[in-house]
């Protein structure tokens, strides 16, 4: 008799003071301590404890200034983004600290070199015996082109088609060494087949980069590839290259939606819909009683300042918000701006959340909350492993990306409480059965003869 489909989890925050949550880092159980490796240890130990498939850390590249263009809501009040470790470096924190875990970080192709991406990520590949992947962004807006020396980003999908070479030359750079060039012959004094190292010579339109690289391939062969694009360009390089994809979806009819659609993409990148496992993200709050709970979750939004939330929406929607006073209604916003000039990503927050008449300070509180679209699931251990097994069975994802109400806190009742109540049920695995991430993903090993 086969086994139930099983379900991934993976755990998501920043490197820093705020993930979703803007309030997070005022939260009587948050801890702040984002700037010890001690913390993130911790975590990565919790989660492993609770066999999540992985761990990945966001990242931007700036301090988010669009609400004002200055900092004193970004800095002042503690927004997204106001301190951001740099991600690889802590995934090699954690990777110390656990054996099994996988461990993923953002690093954006827009403004670093293929060589680059390529030997971090390979180096820690195999320092943590196949255990990292690459969640690979194209950064977001002018303050980070700044940062960099330029003065405006490039266009979206100008951004997505230097991305394709990006990966096409990261790609090759991985497979520069084939699976059996190391020899190590110490009685011969042959120590690796020059004949299965190769030049990468990739001269695109974009990039150039001889190689080859100085990192032989891991257990895992190379990375797993990590995406979050959701735009349709973005979905079309998701079905390209992604093994795995960060969704986030309001309710269960998006959730489905945007499976199906991903999975599609894939399909016509000519892969296999498996290949490409779909994790849609959820913010548990968990309590004795689902009053209780409510109570809880009542109060993680309270600790939301509007103008918190609108300095986020400003760096997301391109729109410098703090224009307009915060008992401006979103319709006037509109009819000042006009239908043609309200970014897409704007007018469906303005949906989700309630509408024209909601006056700016309610919406910049409500994206402070969740970043918009991230559910918040408040109730017993009970009842968030019904909602979790119901959506799974639902066709809503492959799995869930976890994410935080506050830290450490939301981790340790997650994997105590709810975990054991997944694994009772079967779906999901009550122990590792392998040791690198493609196993815990049920991917494929990479060969890189395939790439050469």
């Amino acid at each position: 008799m086969s086994r139930p489909r099983q379900m991934h989890l993976a755990g998501f925050f920043s490197a820093g003071n705020v993930t979703h949550a803007h309030g997070a880092w005022r939260h009587v159980g948050a801890t702040n301590e984002f700037l010890s490796g001690r913390y993130y240890k911790e975590i990565a130990r919790t989660l492993e404890r609770g066999k999540f498939d992985l761990l990945f850390l966001p990242d931007a590249l700036a301090i988010e200034d669009s609400y004002g263009h200055n900092l004193e809501t970004g800095v002042g009040l503690g927004g997204q983004g106001a301190i951001a470790l740099e991600p690889t470096s802590v995934v090699a924190t954690m990777a110390a600290a656990t054996d099994k875990l996988g461990l993923g970080a953002t690093v954006s192709t827009t403004y670093y070199a293929p060589y680059h991406v390529a030997r971090v990520f390979a180096t820690l590949d195999n320092l943590s015996d196949g255990r990292v992947s690459w969640n690979v962004v194209t950064s977001l807006n002018d303050s980070e082109a700044r940062n960099f020396g330029i003065y405006e980003h490039l266009e979206h999908d100008q951004r997505y088609d230097r991305a394709d070479e990006f990966l096409e030359a990261v790609k090759k750079l991985w497979a520069s060494w084939s699976d059996n060039a190391l020899l190590l012959n110490k009685a011969g004094g042959q120590f690796a087949d020059p004949k299965k190292v190769r030049y990468a010579d990739h001269r695109g339109t974009w990039l150039s980069v001889r190689g080859p690289l100085q990192v032989p391939r891991s257990r895992q062969g190379e990375p797993v590839i990590l995406q979050a694009g959701l735009s349709p360009r973005g979905r079309r390089f998701a079905g390209r290259w992604a093994e795995a994809v960060f969704s986030i979806s309001p309710n269960l009819d998006v959730m489905r939606a945007t499976y199906a659609d991903i999975k599609s993409n894939v399909a016509a990148a000519g892969r296999a819909p498996d290949e490409t496992k779909i994790f849609t993200a959820v913010m548990p709050v968990l309590g004795e009683t689902e009053a209780i709970a409510n109570d809880r979750l009542e109060y993680v939004n309270s600790l939301v300042h509007p103008e918190v939330g609108l300095s986020t929406l400003s760096s997301h929607s391109g729109i410098d918000l703090s224009a307009y006073p915060l008992d401006t209604k979103y319709s006037d916003i509109v009819g000042d701006l006009g239908d043609n000039h309200v970014p897409t990503m704007l007018q469906m927050f303005s949906a989700v959340a309630g509408g024209a008449d909601l006056t700016l300070a309610e919406l910049g509180r409500r994206y402070g909350t969740n970043v918009g679209f991230v559910p918040q699931w408040a109730g017993t251990a009970e009842q968030i492993a019904d909602l979790l097994v119901d959506h799974f069975e639902a066709g809503a994802a492959d799995g869930f990306i976890i994410s935080a109400a506050h830290l450490p806190g939301s981790y340790d009742e997650f994997v105590d409480q709810v975990v054991p109540l997944l694994q009772e049920r079967g779906v999901f695995r009550a122990d590792y059965e392998g040791t690198t991430l493609r196993e815990h993903l049920g991917l494929d090993v990479p060969h890189a003869e395939a790439v050469a």
